[in-house]
């Protein structure tokens, strides 16, 4: 599933800060989603890339994103990075 959001995400760091994202997309690879965030409040100056995290559960069944396994990121980056080239092509 891939979908276009723009919806704003807050998240707090390991030391309490919370930091806002727009939800970019949402991609599904081999039956697990991904979300494709994008750090919001970046000074021009600073190059700003996107965020992969995976969506998961805690032990309350709550959803959370959680840093995906290195194999994991790869394979969403590459499709991400695929998907900017087509959408590039079509310009």
């Amino acid at each position: 599933m891939a979908e276009e959001t723009g919806e704003i995400i807050t998240l707090v760091d390991e030391e309490g800060e919370e930091h806002d994202f727009e939800l970019l997309d949402v991609l599904e690879v081999d039956g697990a989603e991904y979300a494709i965030l994008f750090p919001l409040g970046q000074d021009d100056a600073e190059v700003a890339e996107v965020i992969i995290l995976k969506y998961s559960q805690d032990e309350e069944g709550n959803e959370i994103l959680v840093d995906p396994e290195d194999e994991e990121w790869e394979k969403v980056a590459d499709l991400w990075e695929e998907m900017q080239e087509l959408g590039d092509d079509e310009r």
